[in-house]
């Protein structure tokens, strides 16, 4: 069928189910015909600064060069092949980098996000013999059933399933500043349940999906100690705040502290494709022998060659410098939304702004607002926020904090 042919929006609505949404969708879709650098390019022909990175993949922006390059030239050798006994260079090279980079040195790939944390929880299963976990609440971690076990029960986006999901230790969120009487609590909530816990699993320093919450670096280091203490597994999802997102180039750096297991995901290929990352120690994977998980596309050699492409452009480029100018122009462009009608919260670190009101948004009311703007975003519950690609420059990124005090504006109106 040719492409001029094709109603793609009557398609979309007839057949199509997006994520976290209805069919159809009580929130208008709309078509992308084009990405380049950091716009996307609507069918009726407006161009959107994307100040969402993908949902926080692609922070190079699209169609690099070097990354389309990376695929090109992988594409003539083999697009797939089965890693059950089978190896190949991209894989490899990948897995060294990933363990260089994080002092972890042994490397399961995986499909998604969900699915690092999947592995993550049979890898402290299976170390441990035990099968229970402590988090904290406000945390995010996927979409699956082992995922959505540690994702807080109330705002994680899966209460729907509280009876069929296994029960977890949940402690108080972290707050965002050093607290002595946090950390005491803490300390008794690990010691009161250490002996029935195979592993403790947080967010590092940042919260993602279940809120957009920071926290101080010395509630991390707490539960590492306390991991030791008790001799507990720490597992750090940094499939959000991994890849200099925060600041540093993991969320663990603010800490100081190394995990014994570490989940990576979306800017793992610079967002073109679908690539996680599930690593642990030495001692974490002598412990486990056999590990019982082997996704079909485990170490798929696109995903991985335009993985190491990515990884070698962040190297190269001033991502520190890039995450801190987009961290000072965040702080001045959503300064002014602090005190408007409505807004309970702003915050800011590294490449992420956010907005927080005092009542659920509504979600097509804000993107037309922004879309108006120039500016495509992503909001969700009571969070208009953005997480930029690192390439994004200083206009463009005045025009998202633009675009998000407007919409600030516009609920003020209600307020």
């Amino acid at each position: 069928m040719d492409a001029i042919d094709v109603d793609v929006p009557a398609l979309d609505r007839a057949h199509v189910w997006h994520p976290y949404a209805s069919v159809p969708p009580q929130v208008p879709v709309h078509q992308v015909v084009r990405a380049s650098g950091v716009r996307l390019t609507l069918a009726d022909g407006r161009e959107l600064v994307d100040g969402m990175s993908s949902w926080w993949a692609a922070i190079h922006g699209y169609g690099h060069p070097r990354l389309d390059g990376a695929l090109t030239a992988q594409l003539a050798d083999m697009a797939h092949v089965m890693f059950g006994g089978l190896t190949h260079e991209p894989a490899v090279q990948l897995a060294r980098t990933l363990a260089e980079m994080t002092g972890l040195p042994k490397v399961f790939l995986a499909d998604s996000g969900s699915v690092a944390v999947e592995v993550a929880i049979k890898m402290a299963f299976q170390f441990t013999g035990r099968h229970r976990l402590l988090t904290v609440r406000g945390g995010y971690h996927g979409d699956t059933f082992g995922a959505m076990a540690v994702c807080d029960p109330v705002n994680g986006m899966h209460h729907l399933f509280s009876g069929a999901l296994p029960q977890h230790v949940f402690a108080p969120r972290p707050p965002a500043d050093h607290d002595e009487a946090y950390l005491a609590e803490l300390t008794e909530t690990v010691a009161r349940h250490a002996s029935e816990l195979a592993a403790i699993i947080v967010e590092p320093v940042v919260q993602g999906a279940g809120g957009m919450h920071f926290y101080h670096p010395a509630h991390l280091r707490r539960l590492r100690e306390l991991a030791d203490e008790h001799g507990l597994l720490l597992i750090a999802d940094e499939i959000a705040t991994g890849f200099g997102r925060t600041g540093e180039l993991f969320g663990c750096d603010h800490a100081g502290i190394r995990p014994d297991i570490m989940c990576l995901g979306k800017a793992l290929t610079g967002g073109y494709l679908s690539l996680a990352a599930t690593l642990c120690t030495e001692r974490v994977a002598a412990g486990i022998g056999t590990l019982m998980h082997g996704p079909t596309f485990m170490g798929n050699p696109l995903a991985a060659a335009v993985a190491n492409a990515s990884l070698g452009l962040l190297a190269e480029r001033p991502w520190r410098e890039e995450v801190a100018r987009i961290e000072r122009g965040l702080r001045a462009g959503l300064a002014g939304a602090a005190h408007a009608p409505g807004v309970k919260d702003v915050r800011v670190l590294g490449a992420i702004g956010v907005v927080e009101t005092l009542e659920p948004v509504d979600v097509g009311r804000v993107q037309d607002t922004v879309m108006r703007h120039g500016v495509w975003l992503r909001p969700f519950g009571r969070l208009i926020y953005t997480m930029p690609p690192y390439a994004t420059g200083d206009d463009d990124l005045a025009r998202i904090t633009a675009a998000m005090t407007a919409a600030v504006a516009d609920i003020g109106r209600d307020a």
